[in-house]
């Protein structure tokens, strides 16, 4: 959910024209909207979970010498259908995976920006969600 749908909210709640029924509909919807949220996130951590675990032993066999010791992460890789296909340029995703690390490091080193609670003074307006009235 975008800041400006969560602004729209805080309007339509405040709004005293807003019945009873209509607060019913909206926090209906926002349950659902946090239970699929929740539903992803499970699912995100498990996938990053699933790789994280193929890429320690990934550099664990390597550590032992075992013979193909890319296996575990090649396996991981083609069960979510991310390996490089034939003729796909190589050095485009090597490229890729140096600007995702570039960016990164730029994050890591600015600090995190603290935003003031409470209402923004500018208000925003989305179109993604719609109240009754």
């Amino acid at each position: 959910m975008t800041r400006s749908e969560f602004d729209d909210i805080r309007a339509f709640l405040a709004d005293d024209a807003t019945h009873a029924g209509d607060l019913l509909r909206v926090a209906r919807t926002l349950i659902d909207d946090l239970e699929h949220a929740r539903m992803r996130e499970a699912v995100l951590r498990t996938y990053y979970l699933r790789l994280l675990t193929a890429a320690r032993a990934t550099v664990a066999a390597e550590m032992v010498d075992a013979p193909d010791p890319l296996a575990f992460i090649k396996h991981e890789l083609a069960e979510r259908g991310q390996l490089p296909e034939d003729g796909e340029a190589v050095q485009r995703i090597l490229s890729d995976a140096a600007a995702a690390a570039a960016l990164l490091a730029c994050l890591e080193q600015q600090p995190a920006q603290v935003r003031p609670r409470g209402m923004r003074l500018r208000r925003c307006v989305g179109t993604a969600r719609t109240f009754p009235h």
